[in-house]
């Protein structure tokens, strides 16, 4: 088969994702890292990739065994959830008109 970094990882991370393959080949497992995979079509995709050991019958290192998640959705959502958090902080930090919150009781509380 073709070598997982060279063929499919993007130059910029060919060095950080081998050395997760080669710290898992070690017996160091690594979990949550993340890093941008392309698809054939060339859309890109954010992956979410555990790495473990994988050892053989008699405990000896054969491989690693890589558990990725498409993380695409999730950080596209996350990010525009901070883009707006963002935007209404500026709001207020600009506002030139009084901001107040009020309970559930009509109390002025902040």
């Amino acid at each position: 088969g073709k070598n997982l970094v060279s063929g499919f990882i993007t130059q910029e991370f060919r060095q950080s994702v081998n050395q997760v393959l080669s710290s898992a080949l070690l017996g160091k497992e690594t979990a949550n890292f993340e890093f941008p995979l392309f698809t054939k079509s060339g859309e890109r995709k954010d992956i979410l990739l555990n790495a473990t050991t994988r050892r053989g019958p008699g405990g000896e290192v054969i491989g690693v065994i890589g558990v990725g998640q498409d993380i695409t959705k999730i950080r596209e959502v996350t990010d525009e959830h901070e883009r707006i958090a963002d935007d209404l902080s500026r709001l207020i930090e600009t506002a030139n008109a009084p901001i107040f919150g009020v309970d559930t009781q009509g109390r002025v509380t902040e």
